[in-house]
């Protein structure tokens, strides 16, 4: 592939998935599964990275999954993603999602996700360059920084849990459990 790759506005890989949530999606609770939710925002994902990149896409990682409020039976749940940022290989999609009760109108927001996907090559598996994102306005621009910023926030994350870890003993750190609501008791447990 040569270095000079198109560049694509962010409107024309946007995705939306609409889907009516039907009683067996739902838990003993009569709420539906996170798991159901998780697997549409995978989809939408794919939907959209795949689009902007022109080729099979696969999940690095998700980001910051809270879920905000229920999603009922009978509601529909639209999500609704968008590319936020690319590197090289990789694209950040966006996603919220919401619910709708037909009956009322009523529209809640229930999660804001952030997707990593890397591009690859369907026949070698390689990594494949993905397409540049133009950006038309503020608000796209300023989803790309905040991408920027998240990428930042967990390298350096990763790198000082990893220094924590390596000098963790569980001696030197048994203090953290006083106040927990645990009860440790090693000779039991053999160790």
């Amino acid at each position: 592939m040569t270095d000079e790759q198109p560049y694509y506005r962010v409107k024309y890989s946007q995705t939306t998935i609409t889907e009516l949530m039907v009683p067996s999606y739902a838990n003993f609770g009569g709420k539906i599964h996170g798991g159901t939710l998780l697997s549409l925002m995978d989809k939408v994902a794919y939907a959209c990275a795949s689009r902007h990149a022109g080729s099979y896409c696969v999940t690095v990682s998700v980001d910051e999954v809270n879920f905000l409020a229920p999603v009922e039976v009978g509601e529909l749940v639209s999500l609704h993603a968008s590319v936020n940022y690319v590197g090289n290989t990789s694209l950040v999609i966006g996603i919220r999602v919401e619910s709708e009760n037909v009956k009322t109108r009523k529209i809640k927001h229930t999660n804001t996700s952030y997707v990593t996907m890397v591009a690859k090559d369907e026949k070698t598996n390689e990594l494949k360059k993905v397409p540049g994102l133009i950006l038309e306005d503020k608000e796209e621009a300023r989803r790309f920084i905040e991408a920027i910023k998240r990428k930042e926030l967990k390298k350096r994350y990763a790198h000082e849990f990893d220094n924590v870890k390596a000098e963790e003993t569980l001696e030197g750190n048994l203090s953290l459990l006083s106040g927990q609501r645990c009860v440790l008791n090693l000779d039991e447990a053999g160790l």
